[in-house]
């Protein structure tokens, strides 16, 4: 599967509360089993008016189609070319 992060424009986001953000978490999940296909949900951050999902699965327009069926935006969808963090520093270039 492809890793995809998804940035969603939603007003007042970071003030949705912790039941607001179960209820769409509840949705998502539902969205991600509707869809019959590999998906897998992998994390999401508030930030400001927007929320950043990071999603795994096979195509941009799946994600697409999980945000239809959940209602709620996919402003930007853009697929994860690589990864890396802190311990990256060690790798030894070849």
């Amino acid at each position: 599967m492809t890793r995809f992060i998804i940035e969603r424009e939603i007003e007042g986001a970071s003030s949705l509360t912790p039941e607001q953000l179960a209820d769409i978490a509840r949705t998502s999940n539902q969205a991600v089993d509707s869809l019959g296909v590999p998906y897998t949900w992998v994390n999401s951050y508030v930030a400001g008016d927007k929320i950043y999902c990071v999603h795994e699965t096979d195509d941009a327009e799946t994600i697409r189609e999980h945000a239809r069926r959940g209602g709620f935006p996919a402003n930007v969808v853009s697929e994860v070319a690589n990864e890396f963090g802190p311990h990256t520093a060690e790798l030894k270039s070849a």
